[in-house]
């Protein structure tokens, strides 16, 4: 296990998700890389932050009860057909309760009568009724509010630790962007000019230089492949030549393999040439090349 795959489970122990063989992986990961340890408490910090700025807000835990208490003691409109309930004024359609007639019997509950009122009608409207009072929450209550909270707890943990992750890679790819050489940015623009022009020269022992620029922001990159190898106290050194005249334009220093991407000091004008020169380490002493280019690349 490599410390990326590490850090990944740190994240899924944070959040109790990890699977038995996740789970003992980690462990003997552990055991192995007491290094990595900061991904477990940082992991862990970040759930304990995410899960205190969590506001409390949540319903009553008699909310539902009370509701079903309320619907089933409401007294009910009777069944009527829209148009006319649209149509009836506030209150007509309601049957009102019928007071019992003096010397008449009630009837048994063994033998109602369908046109007799319910015992719910045989009250008085002005009768006053007792207070509704919402009933204690049962513990299977509490356990299903108690088993919403944790879910709804770990879906937002996972979802903010997502968008860090998601965070981490675009500071990433910010920091890239910004920290880019400034020979990358140089290239880009030129690519960028309308006016962007390239030119190929070869080398004498098959390597190759190209030359990009753009006369309208004053840039050129000089990219080189297969230079030759000079010594621990040299270095390559570009000049502009313009009219006969050569202007240093800074020194570079190739790879291993002879390669080396190089940003010109000094902006590009029409009609120069740019040449490849070896001098001294540092650069020439004189302000002048010392020996004989070797690669040279019009620009016109």
């Amino acid at each position: 296990m490599n410390e990326r795959e590490f850090a990944e489970l740190a994240a899924g122990h944070a959040l109790n998700a990890l699977s038995p063989e996740d789970r003992a992986a980690l462990e003997q990961a552990r055991l192995a890389h007491p290094e990595w340890e900061h991904w477990i408490a940082a992991d862990a910090a970040t759930a304990a932050g995410l899960a205190e700025a969590v506001p409390d807000a949540l319903p009553p835990l008699t909310a539902r009860s009370s509701l079903l208490t309320r619907i089933a003691t409401m007294p009910q409109l009777p069944a009527l057909h829209p148009a006319e309930a649209a149509a009836a004024p506030p209150g007509e359609g309601w049957s009102r309760p019928r007071a019992p007639e003096a010397g008449v019997a009630e009837p048994s509950e063994e033998s109602p009568s369908p046109e007799e009122p319910s015992s719910a009608e045989q009250r008085s409207p002005e009768a006053p009724r007792s207070p509704m009072v919402e009933p204690a929450p049962t513990t299977t209550m509490i356990q299903a509010v108690q088993r919403r909270n944790w879910t709804r707890g770990l879906f937002l943990l996972a979802a903010s630790l997502v968008v860090l992750v998601t965070l981490g890679f675009g500071a990433a790819t910010i920091n890239e962007f910004v920290n880019r050489p400034p020979e990358v940015v140089a290239m880009q623009q030129i690519e960028s000019a309308p006016d962007a022009l390239s030119a190929t020269a070869e080398l004498g022992d098959g390597g190759s230089a190209t030359a990009l620029w753009s006369e309208s922001i004053g840039k050129a990159v000089l990219i080189s492949n297969g230079l030759p190898r000079i010594g621990a106290e040299e270095t390559f050194e570009v000049w502009f030549v313009r009219d006969d005249e050569p202007v240093s334009a800074g020194v570079f220093d190739p790879n291993e393999n002879g390669g080396a991407t190089a940003l010109l000091e000094g902006t590009v004008q029409s009609g120069d040439v740019i040449a490849v020169t070896v001098e001294p380490a540092g650069g020439s002493p004189t302000g002048e090349p010392s020996t004989d280019p070797i690669v040279t690349i019009p620009t016109s």
